[in-house]
Order: structure tokens, then sequence, then C-alpha cells
């Protein structure tokens, strides 16, 4: 581990694949050290009025992806120095523009990960609601296409078979956390 991860006092951004936990270990991570949580696609849909199904339909990806980099500018801006847990969408941290935001920003980003199969079948209760769970195929060559960017993040957590209070253990201890 870098000097720059130990420890992440000014916070840090989860990002993976849809399914591998991000929103619900950061919650649970923010929660337990009393520092501010923040979903980047809830604050897309916030400051769009439309939830992401909806933005999909009405601008396309490219539509999709300016609205989330200009909210995670906006994110990063608001959190002027304060601790912050910010989970990234699946496809966030894959775009240069957000992955260079988010380091500018001091922000450690962690990885996790899990097999394909696993992230599958973790998203199947609500796959409706996610643009991009419909086509089993397309899901796996996107993860497949995504996975090389979130190995770049500075720590890679392997989450399968994990609890949700496991996972944010390794993350907490990975980053030097209480």
């Amino acid at each position: 581990m870098n000097s720059f991860l130990a420890p992440a006092k000014c916070g840090f951004c989860l990002v993976g694949f849809m399914g591998a936990g991000k929103t619900s270990v950061g919650r649970l991570l923010a929660q337990r050290l009393g520092w501010r949580f923040s979903d980047l696609d809830e604050a897309i849909e916030a400051r769009e009025g439309y939830c992401i199904a909806d933005i999909f339909s009405r601008a396309g990806e490219s539509g999709f992806r300016r609205a989330e980099q200009a909210a995670l500018a906006e994110l990063l801006t608001e959190a002027n120095g304060r601790p912050l847990v910010l989970a990234l969408g699946g496809g966030a941290f894959v775009q240069a523009a957000n992955a260079r935001a988010v380091r500018q920003a001091g922000l450690p980003a962690v990885f996790l990960d899990a097999p394909v199969e696993e992230l599958r079948s973790r998203c199947a209760p609500e796959g409706a609601q996610r643009p991009l769970f419909q086509d089993e195929d397309r899901f796996r060559q996107l993860y497949e296409l995504r996975r090389p960017d979130y190995l770049r993040a500075d720590i890679r957590i392997e989450t399968t078979g994990l609890t949700v209070e496991q996972v944010a253990a390794e993350i907490a201890r990975c980053l030097g956390l209480p």
C-alpha cells in the first residue's frame, strides 16, 4: 500500500461492475465512520429529474455519461475536504475524465471485484431497472471490457462469498481506517 492510501482521511470511492455491492458497502462504511455517503447514480437521478433507465432511453448512453460527469464534478466540489464515501456507477470509473477527477480530488479508488456470474446473480432481483442488465451476452462482454479499467483502482477487494459487513471491514483494513 502506498502512502497515498494510508489512511484515507479525505474519503475514497468504490468502483466496480453492477452488482459489486458499491452502494450497500459504501452506505454501511460511511455510517460506521460517521462520513458522508454519496451514490453517483442517485445524484444523477436527483440532478436530472429522471431515473437512470429514463435518462438512457431519452438521451442515450452518451447523454447519460455527460450527466454522470457533471454530477460527479458537483459531488467532488461539494465534498470540500469533508470525508466522503462515494459509490460510482458501473461505467463511471471507465470514463477517463471521471477517473482523473476522482484522483485529482485525492480519493483512492477501491475496486469491488467478483466473477461475472456472481455479479449477474446479484443483479437479477432488480434486473428490469438496470438498462445494461437485459442481455446476458452483453452483460458479460461489458464486464470483460470494463474490468481492465477497474483494475487500475488503487485497491482491489475480492467480494465473492463475503457479506457486506466483511467487505466493509476489509476496505477499512486496507485503507487504515477504524
